[in-house]
């Protein structure tokens, strides 16, 4: 069993890539200097990505385990960073559970057969998890060619984040759909999320066992919630999704737009905790405890400056966290499309040059 505040590791022969800096890092362990990697590092800024797409959708690419690897390494080949994410998606999940998964142009993913009744939770049967063996296969090829060095991270949105699209159809400003249901029929709510916390602990089982040095858990809309609601709504499915995690791989644990939340979040587990840009660092560490790592946090805005400004916040945020063993430098979010690639390696050159004590 996981504690509260952290996930129990396995005592497990050594695998590929557990004594890279970042898997480290993740441990809290020293390193000789600050790792980064970055959310969105492979993606529509990069003109070989773009090329990629013009042939391909991006369920295709997630799809074809190949591809996904290529996609993958070309981020890091082009970075210099110290661990690559797997190029999926969040919603892949959303499939294997009978959802109806498109990424339409110009308003991203839609499912038109949304959750919204209790009837259409008990329409969830045994989900096969076999179907994104693909996932795993793209982990496999990427570790085969990554360098023992860097780092490999799998990843699944979590239960309240992949739940909200359930349940409006995509994306959505105020999870008006959302949270009426989780307040108006909080059995259908919680039978909902303990659906998907079984189906995404093995999910990301599968990502380890495929060689994946940690875990992502993105709940990038859970910030939208008070604190209360996530204790009541949340907590409890976060825990227990943490608690079945096992094996080797480190546990992080993210979300954006709500620093009220960051507590209850240490609660729920992970050893490393994601912090966006709207929290100091130093603060946040504070709160959070220094017997957790952290992992944050550039406004990706930040990286349309030039490079002595790009420079001079990452020299920043590394004095915040106080070459204190835990902190993974990332930006608060992902990388915009329309980002110079050369920035983006410029803030990569910038955290190890600083950093490297």
């Amino acid at each position: 069993m996981a504690s509260p505040s952290t996930h129990e590791h396995v005592h497990a022969p050594p695998r590929v890539g557990d004594d890279s800096v970042f898997a480290r890092a993740c441990r809290r362990e020293p390193t000789p200097f600050t790792p980064i990697w970055l959310m969105r590092q492979a993606g529509r800024y990069q003109p070989e990505y773009r090329r990629i797409r013009e042939k391909m959708t991006l369920l295709d690419i997630c799809r074809t385990p190949d591809v996904a690897a290529q996609v993958t390494l070309m981020a890091v080949e082009q970075l210099g960073v110290d661990a690559a994410i797997i190029f999926s998606d969040i919603l892949l999940v959303a499939t294997p559970m009978g959802f109806n998964l498109e990424f339409v142009s110009g308003e991203g993913p839609v499912i038109d057969n949304p959750v919204r009744s209790a009837g259409d939770v008990k329409r969830i049967g045994e989900v096969d998890i076999s179907e994104l063996d693909y996932v795993s296969d793209a982990l496999r090829i990427t570790r085969r060619s990554l360098p023992p060095d860097v780092g490999l991270i799998g990843f699944a949105g979590a239960p309240f984040t992949v739940a909200s699209y359930l349940i409006e159809g995509g994306k959505s400003l105020a999870y008006t759909r959302t949270k009426t249901l989780m307040h108006t029929d909080a059995d259908t709510w919680h039978a909902l999320m303990g659906k998907l916390v079984s189906v995404i602990a093995v999910y990301l089982n599968r990502q380890v066992e495929a060689g994946a040095n940690a875990v992502q858990l993105f709940d990038s809309w859970v910030g939208a919630l008070c604190p209360d609601d996530y204790r009541r709504y949340v907590l409890p499915h976060m825990s227990e999704l943490i608690t079945r995690i096992d094996g080797p791989a480190s546990v992080i644990h993210f979300m954006t737009g709500n620093p009220a939340l960051l507590p209850l979040m240490k609660e729920a587990g992970g050893d490393v905790i994601g912090l966006d840009w709207r929290v100091d660092l130093a603060q946040a560490w504070d709160t959070l405890g220094h017997d957790v790592a952290v992992m944050g946090n550039l406004d990706p805005v930040v990286l349309y400056c030039d490079h002595a400004t790009i420079r001079a916040h990452a020299r920043a945020i590394l004095e915040k966290a106080s070459s204190r063993p835990g902190h993974i430098f990332n930006l608060g979010h992902g990388i915009a499309p329309t980002m110079a690639v050369e920035n983006v390696r410029a803030l990569v050159e910038a955290v190890h040059e600083l950093s490297n004590t």
